[in-house]
């Protein structure tokens, strides 16, 4: 079967457009002028101008006893770093954080990771520029510039270890570290790293199962689930001048990945036979990438390949198995899949300036694969299990993808600047599962971007943007979910999403007190991924024809030292997003399942003068919507609310010392789910209520340089 699409534009963007303005011309004047005085603040450099970016030097630091770059970046008032986002291929930039004026050309390596490896003292300084402004498409808002430079004939480094206690449910974690070096030798710059990003979970308590009148108890449950994770990588980088004025990168990582999960419990129910329940699962695999990109003048320009290949081989097993008090024979299944994902990619992007306007073109290639195969089995009563069919479940898909793009930037005048991309790209999908289906695709896709600075205080950037979106290939499967009894089946028919995203962000800079910032944004999104019918019983993802997503988000930093409390700053992000798509079963309007519907933040830390000591506390409140499936709907979330304390002490022995006690309020593990007989259109059979307690999180640090 061959399909043929165009994707073209929506006159939907026009009145989203009209409706972000007028909700930002409405909006209230929340950054009024910072007051002056005679003292500097400990770190808020002066307000950027329109000549130039805000600059941050080492010593606009010291008093936080940075180890690494992370750490410098992390304090900066009113930035929040942004990962690189799952592009198709490799993409125009997306991550708001460059290292010496380059984007990191990686894909599983993460920003925050590579920064992590470029010692304190490696910092030259850092920069906080509109990203419209820069001559790398792509970007928009605030982007931070790491200007870092390894010293010579030296070798300089960093570590830490960071063990955790956890007092119910979950072993101590004793095995997550993060150490790199980095030196200079000749013309190549080169850093080592080895972390292990290991992480432990845990929680126990009880689960009612109501009728479905919802207040007659059918059974109740007390489990107790942990899970553990090891993650151990080493990764080496490159950074090659010369000759002349070239310069390239090299990149290599591999990661060994360990996981397991357990959850035990009983049941018991008026008119059930007590039974045991256990829950299993294991996943053992690895992952590699290796890139690299080279920079040379060429004619009037530059001329940039990047070439990158990466495979992640993902084996998982999870078993089931029910024990009855009576002695009846145990029930169970098995499910196993063992999936190899291949990227690899080239990229190249020419730039020249021209009538003082920034061009760049650039072409890209990139070819996916997923091998994968899946196996269902059912316990017999001897003890054996019993491999039975899975449709869907085992298939190989791939897709080749070919994009080309244009842009252009300069200024229109001393404080505002455009940049425009534009393009499209080709793709053909290929699912082989028994019969071959494949699907052939044009897409147009581009971006818009303005920086405006209308005051020497106040930054605007607005960006329209046309994007295609990565589809997760596992989608494509049939999956059997064991621990909450739910089964998805394969779907070879899946298509990317597209969509138009516009976005508004406004940054004060208040002097002393510290930066705020406003962001206004919407989404109109085609063929968004959601959870559609499959024939007459089945449930699958799918695409939706439309769905919209919007929302506020509100960050700032303040600074007390004006009012007197000399050290103490507070971080604080609020987040405020509704989304609305229509439902493929019931045809009403509800949100999209599991996206984010609030989030609440706050974090202040005082570093107290003329001391070593500093001390914080933080605290995080996150809310989902629910996840509409076709045969329920549910929700499952953990807090409500997060709290923690800290302590520090930035010099025993030359290092820095944390201790760190979490989750104060006593957050829980929490479920609510609706379960009906068949689907959501009948009758219902079940409510489900958890409660799981996850209690007090203790954990240490010790973070130190060389």
């Amino acid at each position: 079967m061959t399909n043929c699409r165009r994707e073209w534009a929506d006159p939907r963007v026009g009145r989203m457009a009209l409706a972000l303005a007028m909700l930002w011309a409405a909006a209230p004047s929340f950054a009024q002028e910072g007051k002056t005085g005679d003292a500097p603040p400990p770190v808020a450099p002066p307000p950027a101008t329109v000549e130039g970016p805000r600059t941050f030097t080492p010593q606009d630091f010291a008093r936080f006893a940075p180890q690494n770059a992370l750490d410098m970046l992390r304090q900066v008032p009113g930035f929040s770093i942004r990962e690189q986002s799952q592009e198709r291929g490799l993409g125009q930039a997306t991550a708001n954080v460059l290292i010496n004026g380059q984007r990191m050309s990686g894909k599983s390596d993460e920003v925050t990771a590579q920064l992590s490896r470029i010692p304190a003292q490696n910092v030259v300084r850092i920069e906080i520029v509109d990203g419209a402004t820069l001559d790398i498409p792509g970007l928009s808002g605030q982007v931070a510039n790491v200007i870092a430079k390894a010293k010579a004939k030296s070798v300089t480094g960093q570590f830490s270890w960071s063990p955790e206690f956890r007092a119910h449910s979950a072993p101590p974690l004793w095995s997550r570290f993060d150490t790199s070096a980095s030196g200079e030798r000749g013309a190549v710059e080169w850093t080592v790293g080895l972390d292990n990003q290991t992480g432990r979970g845990g929680a126990s308590g009880p689960t009612w199962i109501y009728g479905p009148d919802g207040t007659t108890l059918i059974e109740y449950r007390d489990e107790v689930m942990s899970g553990r994770g090891e993650r151990p990588r080493i990764s080496t980088r490159f950074a090659i001048d010369g000759p002349g004025s070239s310069v390239g990168n090299l990149n290599l990582s591999l990661r060994k990945n360990y996981g397991s999960f357990r959850e035990s419990g009983s049941r018991t129910g008026p008119g059930l036979v007590d039974r045991e329940r256990l829950v299993r699962s294991r996943d053992r695999g690895h992952s590699y990438e290796i890139g690299g990109d080279y920079d040379f003048a060429l004619g009037p320009g530059r001329l940039k390949l990047i070439g990158l290949n990466r495979e992640n081989y993902q084996p998982t097993q999870t078993n089931v198995v029910t024990s009855f008090a009576d002695l009846s024979p145990d029930t169970g299944n098995r499910f196993i899949r063992s999936g190899d994902l291949d990227e690899r990619i080239g990229r190249a992007e020419y730039r020249w300036k021209s009538g003082g306007a920034d061009w760049q073109i650039s072409a890209e290639g990139a070819f996916n694969s997923l091998d994968n195969v899946s196996q269902f089995f059912v316990l017999l009563p001897n003890g054996d299990f019993q491999e039975i069919p899975l449709p869907g479940g085992t298939a190989q898909i791939s897709e080749d993808r070919y994009e080309m793009m244009g842009s252009y930037g300069r200024p229109l005048a001393g404080n505002l600047s455009v940049q425009l991309s534009a393009g499209g790209e080709y793709s053909k999908l290929s699912h082989i599962a028994g019969e071959t289906t494949t699907g052939e695709y044009w897409r147009p896709k581009g971006q818009l971007s303005a920086a405006w600075k209308p005051h020497p205080r106040t930054d605007v950037n607005v960006k329209l943007q046309r994007r295609v979106g990565q589809l997760n290939f596992y989608d494509f499967l049939a999956v059997v979910n064991l621990s909450d009894e739910r089964r998805n089946a394969g779907n070879p028919d899946l298509v990317p999403p597209q969509s138009w995203e516009l976005d508004v962000e406004t940054i004060r800079n208040l002097g002393r007190w510290g930066t705020t910032t406003l962001r206004l944004y919407g989404h109109l999104i085609d063929d968004i991924v959601d959870i559609v019918p499959i024939g007459e019983t089945g449930e699958s993802p799918g695409n939706i024809d439309r769905a919209m997503r919007y929302g506020t988000e509100w960050k700032s930093t303040f600074n007390f030292d004006p009012l007197g409390w000399r050290g103490a700053k507070l971080d604080s992000r609020l987040l405020i997003q509704g989304s609305r798509v229509k439902d493929p079963l019931t045809g009403e309007h509800r949100p999209i399942s599991n996206s984010t519907k609030q989030i609440a933040e706050l974090s202040l830390r005082h570093d107290v003068p003329d001391t070593d000591w500093a001390w914080g506390s933080g605290a995080s409140y996150f809310k989902p919507e629910k996840n509409y499936r076709l045969t329920e709907v549910s929700r499952f979330w953990e807090g409500p609310v997060w709290l923690n304390l800290f302590l520090e002490h930035k010099n025993v022995l030359g290092l820095t010392v944390r201790g760190t006690v979490g989750n104060i309020l006593g957050g829980d593990s929490m479920a609510d789910r609706t379960v009906y007989v068949k689907r959501r259109t009948g009758p219902i059979a079940f409510f489900e209520k958890r409660d799981r307690h996850i209690g007090p999180i203790f954990s240490f640090s010790v973070r130190g340089k060389f």
